[in-house]
C-alpha cells in the first residue's frame, strides 16, 4: 500500500492561495530606473484584479545608507533575496522597461526554473525569445 507524499511548502503554499480565494499575485521586476513605469504598471495589474508586489528599494537613487560600498553590497545581495521570495509567492512575473540587465536577467532565469509565468510590458526585451 502506497501513502501520499506529504506536500512541499510549494505545494502547501499554492493550496492555501487557492483555498482562501486570494486573487493572482504578480511582482513586478526590472531595473529600478524604471520605478516611475512600475508604478505604472502596478495601477493596472490592481485594476485587472490582481494583487501587485514590487521592489520596494530604488538602489539607484542616491541615499545616505548606500554611502557606503561594503554596506551596499549587503544590501543589494538582501534585496535580491528578499526579491527571490517575492517570485515564490508570486504566481507570475511581469517585467517593466525595455532593458533587462544581469540581475532581472537572473530573475527571469529564477521565475522560469520555478515554473511561473513571465510577461513583458516590451516583449522584445525578453532574453528567452
Amino acid at each position: 500500500m502506497s501513502y501520499p507524499q506529504p506536500l512541499g511548502p510549494e505545494e502547501r503554499l499554492a493550496d492555501a492561495k487557492r483555498l482562501s480565494g486570494l486573487p493572482p499575485i504578480v511582482v513586478l521586476c526590472g531595473s529600478t530606473r524604471f520605478m516611475a513605469l512600475m508604478s505604472e504598471a502596478e495601477v493596472r495589474e490592481t485594476e485587472a484584479g490582481r494583487i501587485v508586489v514590487k521592489p520596494g528599494v530604488d538602489l539607484k537613487s542616491a541615499q545616505e545608507l548606500r554611502s557606503d560600498p561594503v554596506e551596499a553590497a549587503a544590501l543589494k545581495a538582501r534585496l535580491d533575496e528578499l526579491h527571490r521570495a517575492k517570485i515564490r509567492l508570486a504566481d507570475e512575473v511581469l517585467v517593466v522597461g525595455d532593458y533587462v540587465g544581469d540581475s532581472t536577467r537572473a530573475e527571469i532565469a529564477y521565475a522560469r526554473s520555478l515554473g511561473r509565468p513571465v510577461r513583458f510590458t516590451h516583449p522584445g526585451v525578453d532574453p528567452g525569445a
